[in-house]
């Protein structure tokens, strides 16, 4: 599809997701609009400026909870595709402020369909749901029957262990506030969709990072700790839970995925995106201190009770019916050979350069917590998508930003 003088409207312009899809579309000739919340001091967001489109975009101001402001934005934009990305986004502060999170997120879901219905404008409306949406997936029985005993009833029930790798049809089991606000903004979609005819489209896209990803996530309180360790700023690094699995893509290839929704996906229809890839928070920290230079011999719980000789070594056999890369201890994790908990303290990391700690924050836990995630592409496959970064190639771009002594 030719986006050349394409009218696009972009909520959440001025995040993470937002500014790289805005120049993205930019460059490819398209008006740009995106939507901003009021700022006192008249300052133009970081990630507008790092990307380099102020005033390449029409920022119109404006509020998703405010149904009147989200009218003007549609009638000034007058768009031909809407991307809706503008949420309350971290997920740990859902657990803090979830009304806050329930009002960004939901009510300001239904003020742009409500806004799009009452001007009667037909654009593409691209939502941008989440993995999180599914939840509590099970990758073995004995994580099931830890779930039971500590959540009493499973709803819904499996249908098959594991339930790995997800698709569109996995059942949805939110467990953060944030989470849930995602699905009712995604049945919002479909039912403005089936009721009123709006063209909606649902992404739900997995873990999506880069340079400038939100200092609060945990990638780049990884990257960010790892390079002051490299300069010196900082000795350990202190992290939650580091046996939690995820599947990270590179934020371009997420962004193309939405441009594919644009052009064919089926409106009302929902459709995965990821990397078909689940690796550890303890491989992203383990890799991460490997490319910014550490060779890794050895890691050691602090308790002594866990020791892995080589735990990075490169490892793509085949689990849940699909080969891909990680590392050893994630295999042996996956496997339910070890497990790290608050007991051990955290861990010893021995490289050819002595030894960095790794200390765990109890803090950092979240109250529930999304055990494993990992994609199962193949419907947008089918449309042209294609995973086209690895996970060394998402971590080289944030360690690269965070060795800018202002960034970190």
């Amino acid at each position: 599809m030719k986006w050349s003088n394409k009218n696009v409207l972009i909520t959440g312009i001025s995040g993470f997701v937002g500014s790289y899809l805005a120049r993205h579309l930019l460059s490819l000739g398209a008006n740009v609009f995106g939507l901003i919340r009021f700022r006192a001091d008249g300052s133009i967001s970081r990630n507008i400026t790092d990307k380099n489109i102020d005033g390449s975009v029409t920022m119109i101001e404006g509020d998703l909870t405010n149904l009147s402001s989200i009218a003007t934005a549609v009638d000034v934009s007058e768009p031909d595709y809407i991307f809706h990305l503008g949420a309350q986004s971290f997920v740990h502060r859902s657990f803090i402020n979830p009304l806050e999170t329930i009002e960004i997120n939901t009510l300001g879901t239904a003020n742009l369909l409500e806004a799009i219905r009452i001007k009667d404008i037909d654009p593409v409306v691209i939502f941008a749901g989440s993995s999180e949406e599914y939840g509590l997936v099970f990758s073995s029985e004995r994580q099931y029957e830890m779930a039971k005993n500590k959540y009493g009833e499973i709803f819904p029930e499996p249908e098959r262990i594991p339930e790995l790798p997800i698709d569109e049809h996995n059942p949805l089991r939110p467990m953060s506030p944030y989470a849930v606000t995602k699905v009712h903004g995604e049945f919002l979609m479909r039912e403005y969709y089936h009721t009123y005819g709006i063209k909606t489209i649902t992404s739900r896209a997995f873990n999506h990072e880069g340079a400038g990803r939100g200092s609060m996530f945990v990638t780049s309180v990884i990257t960010n700790q790892v390079m002051r360790i490299k300069y010196g700023a900082q000795e350990s690094i202190t992290i939650g839970n580091v046996n939690t699995f995820r599947d990270w893509s590179h934020v371009e290839d997420i962004l193309n995925g939405y441009l594919i929704l644009a052009e064919k996906g089926r409106h009302g229809g929902v459709y995965v995106q990821g990397s078909k890839r689940t690796n550890s928070v303890l491989s992203y920290i383990l890799l991460s201190l490997e490319l910014a230079g550490w060779n890794i011999k050895k890691i050691v719980s602090i308790s002594g009770r866990i020791e892995v000789d080589n735990p990075t070594e490169p490892d793509n056999s085949e689990m849940f019916g699909v080969k891909f890369d990680k590392t050893k201890v994630d295999r042996m994790m996956l496997n339910e050979e070890i497990e790290f908990d608050i007991g051990d303290k955290g861990i010893v990391v021995h490289t050819d350069d002595g030894k960095i700690m790794v200390v765990f924050d109890e803090k950092r836990f979240r109250p529930s917590d999304v055990p494993i995630l990992m994609s199962n592409t193949s419907k947008i496959e089918k449309l042209g998508f294609k995973v086209r970064h690895s996970l060394a190639d998402i971590i080289r771009d944030q360690l690269n930003y965070y060795a800018d002594p202002k960034n970190r």
